[in-house]
């Protein structure tokens, strides 16, 4: 459940303001009152099947990164630190990167990277 929410949290968010605008939208005078009913049910199934989804193609990705490093193949992470020179760092295990739960880390380098924002090379 803790990673659930690392990794969907914000879309957590932004799907309960949606819920807030389809709730306040169906409750207009020009739609009928079982519009309320059909618009949050069907808003709700199609935001738990995004975040679901979402959720699901993550942890498989991860899981393909951990096990890629771990065999020590290169790892490309999106580095945020520099928009206009390096936009990703690459990551290997003979480099001194460890992996350290879901976090990449290293003592050359300022922050850690978390392998949900990686991708097998």
């Amino acid at each position: 459940m803790e990673k659930f929410l690392e990794l969907e949290g914000a879309y957590l968010v932004i799907g309960f303001i949606i819920l807030a605008i389809t709730l306040f939208v169906t409750t207009r005078p020009f739609f009928t009152p079982s519009a309320i009913k059909k618009g949050m049910l069907s808003v709700s199934l199609f935001l738990a099947l995004a975040i679901g989804l979402h959720f699901y193609v993550t942890t498989n990705r991860m899981h393909d990164v951990k096990l890629a490093f771990n065999d020590g193949k290169t790892v490309i992470c999106e580095s945020r630190a520099q928009r206009k020179v390096a936009q990703s760092v690459d990551i290997l295990k003979k480099n001194e990167w460890q992996l350290e739960g879901d976090l990449f880390t290293s003592p050359h380098y300022s922050r850690p990277f978390h392998t949900a924002r990686c991708l097998v090379k």
